[in-house]
């Protein structure tokens, strides 16, 4: 079930992090929380699943980090959002299950219309790239370390 959750808006905020920020160099965790404020204990187990999803790839070593495992423009908003969901499916609730409907109206007309509205949301994320939401950032005037590395001498 798709739920916007903290993670999933932590998830996305640091992928588009690592794209707008990292200038073909590996990202270090503790920068994208220092830089959006995301805590580091949610995003530690969202980005080693996002690398074995295929979203990141996760570099070794001292200068190592996070880097997108392929072009901007090849991710979507659904991408992350499948993982989060998926991690959540695996995860015990902590809070309790949504109320299913009890009644035919609910269950043979409202939950499968929710289910819908979800659906859309999911179709909705897959038109949105990586790409587009960096060039989001960049017209927002929101500062980027990508910008601040590159040399422009010949």
């Amino acid at each position: 079930m798709l739920k916007f959750s903290k993670k999933l808006l932590y998830a996305i905020e640091a992928v588009v992090d690592i794209a707008y920020n990292s200038a073909g160099e590996p990202v270090q965790i503790r920068d994208v929380t220092n830089r959006q404020g995301v805590p580091q204990r949610y995003l530690e187990q969202v980005m080693q699943r996002l690398v074995r999803e295929g979203v990141l790839k996760g570099i070794r070593g001292p200068k190592g980090g996070y880097l997108l495992a392929k072009e901007r423009s090849k991710i979507c908003v659904g991408d992350i959002a499948r993982v989060v969901m998926e991690m959540n499916s695996d995860e015990p609730p902590t809070e309790p299950e949504e109320p299913v409907a009890a009644g035919p109206i609910g269950q043979q007309v409202i939950q499968p219309l929710w289910l819908e509205f979800q659906q859309e949301i999911l179709r909705m994320m897959d038109n949105i790239t990586v790409e587009d939401l960096t060039a989001r950032a960049f017209r927002k005037g929101i500062p980027s370390d990508a910008y601040n590395r590159m040399t422009y001498s010949i």
